[in-house]
């Protein structure tokens, strides 16, 4: 039974030939590694959600020092980010104003969902699981 561990398995091969009119013995070593689906899909998980609570971190530096929107990497990062942070733009009622020292609530609260449904989704994928320390 796969129980979500990584598994290393290690395989030595011995030949023994004659060359030269002398016996010589050669070793060879195979190690080779699997890895439980479902570990690999929390690591896909918490990747992503890694990714997107990272790009958020940024905007809420960037709004806070008052970035200039006007730059391409602040625009891309405020294009970017927008699109994770908008579902929560409605829960606190303010416009965002760039250029100007923002601390924008909804990204913070963003941050927080994002995090939790990463680690909502990974555990979800141990729930079968019969270890006890995942």
């Amino acid at each position: 039974m796969n129980t979500g561990q990584e598994e290393k398995v290690t395989e030595v091969r011995e030949s023994n030939t004659v060359q030269d009119g002398a016996n010589v013995r050669r070793q060879s070593i195979a190690t080779s590694q699997s890895v439980d689906n479902g570990v690999i899909a929390r690591r896909i998980i918490y990747y992503i959600a890694g990714f997107i609570i990272a790009l958020l971190a940024l905007r809420l530096v960037l709004l806070l020092l008052a970035a200039n929107q006007g730059a391409p990497f602040v625009d891309f990062v405020y294009a970017l980010s927008g699109m994770f942070a908008w579902p929560f733009y409605g829960i606190f009622s303010y416009q965002p104003s760039y250029g100007q020292s923002t601390f924008e609530i909804s990204t913070v609260v963003a941050i927080i969902v994002y995090a939790l449904v990463a680690m909502g989704l990974a555990k979800l994928l141990t729930l079968t699981s019969n270890r006890t320390d995942v």
